[in-house]
């Protein structure tokens, strides 16, 4: 038998085909009784609305993106689980209790499923300034939001990660464990969480009388550039005792680095970094980190999308992160 067309399912409810796909739409109001019949007819018949169709009427395609342009060495980590896919993760189960599918998208404009695929709306994680992920979706009028905000752009509805005062939080708990002369090691990025940080360090050595040592450093190299890094200024500078590291794959870098001068951890250097991922849990020893509250941060992510899809933006405030203190950093 051929498969029923939204005609036949008309003729079979004796109403009109309008009616049958406003019923299935929810675009216009139909009586809550004939949607009923329709939709049991469909069922009887064997009659599906075509996805493409409703998309079309719609103006939905039921499916949201999360997008971000940070290089892979920061992004994943150990088993390539990371900050980017624990977000991914959450914001994928947020997605599919509403009836949505999520999708992970590459981070380079020019890639073909941007051209090929269509998005309801775009979730981007720790956009950089003038980001070109950004620009591509701005430029097609599709509905963005963004963990952590945009450096310069506070008309895009974001979930604020609070990263300044994560900083702030890490670097407070080095000087309570007595260190004096603490290194930074962040981004290089123009994206907020590394902005934050530069300038928290920065208040923090003026605050506290400590010669400012901060390296901002590239995060396509990742661990390496870290490694490098703070093997050269651990020699330059014994004095060093503690280091606050904005990106965990720079975190693993100082320990390789601080294990190879035979500096002991944390005995001679105590070290702390932001994401409590499997790099901090991992490590050896286990590096004080900050649970930033990612999961409860995808899902605010997903509702914030959803509000500006439906013309309603704001902004949201992460919960306060905590600390979680590891052998890294205490005796």
């Amino acid at each position: 038998m051929a498969k029923p067309t939204i005609s036949d399912l008309a003729k079979a409810a004796g109403v009109s085909v309008t009616t049958v796909s406003h019923a299935f739409s929810g675009r216009r109001h139909v009586d809550p009784e004939t949607r009923k019949r329709i939709q049991s007819l469909a069922e009887q018949i064997g009659y599906h609305p075509s996805s493409a169709a409703v998309a079309l009427r719609s103006g939905r395609t039921g499916t949201i993106a999360l997008a971000s342009s940070m290089p892979f060495a920061v992004a994943a980590g150990p088993s390539r689980l990371g900050f980017l896919m624990e977000i991914a993760a959450s914001a994928a189960m947020s997605a599919l209790t509403r009836n949505l599918a999520l999708c992970l998208i590459p981070p380079h404009p020019s890639a073909k499923s941007y051209v090929s695929a269509g998005f309801d709306g775009v979730i981007l994680v720790e956009p950089m300034r003038d980001d070109p992920v950004l620009a591509h979706f701005e430029q097609r009028q599709t509905p963005i939001v963004s963990i952590g905000t945009v450096p310069d752009r506070p008309d895009i509805p974001a979930v604020d990660l609070r990263s300044r005062d994560t900083a702030s939080l890490l670097l407070t708990h080095l000087e309570e464990q007595r260190c004096r002369n603490v290194m930074a090691l962040v981004g290089a990025s123009q994206r907020t969480s590394q902005i934050e940080s530069r300038a928290a360090y920065g208040a923090f050595a003026q605050t506290h009388g400590h010669a400012p040592r901060l390296l901002a450093l590239d995060e396509e190299e990742g661990e390496e550039i870290a490694y490098r890094a703070t093997l050269a200024a651990l020699r330059d500078d014994p004095r060093i005792d503690g280091i606050f590291a904005a990106v965990d794959a720079f975190a693993s870098g100082a320990v390789r680095a601080a294990q190879e001068l035979g500096r002991r951890i944390p005995e001679d250097l105590r070290l702390v970094t932001r994401y409590d991922g499997l790099r901090a849990k991992l490590s050896r020893p286990p590096i004080t980190a900050v649970d930033l509250h990612l999961p409860d941060i995808a899902e605010r992510a997903v509702e914030l999308l959803l509000d500006r899809i439906d013309g309603k933006p704001r902004m949201i405030e992460a919960a306060m992160p905590e600390l979680v203190p590891r052998r890294s950093s205490t005796l």
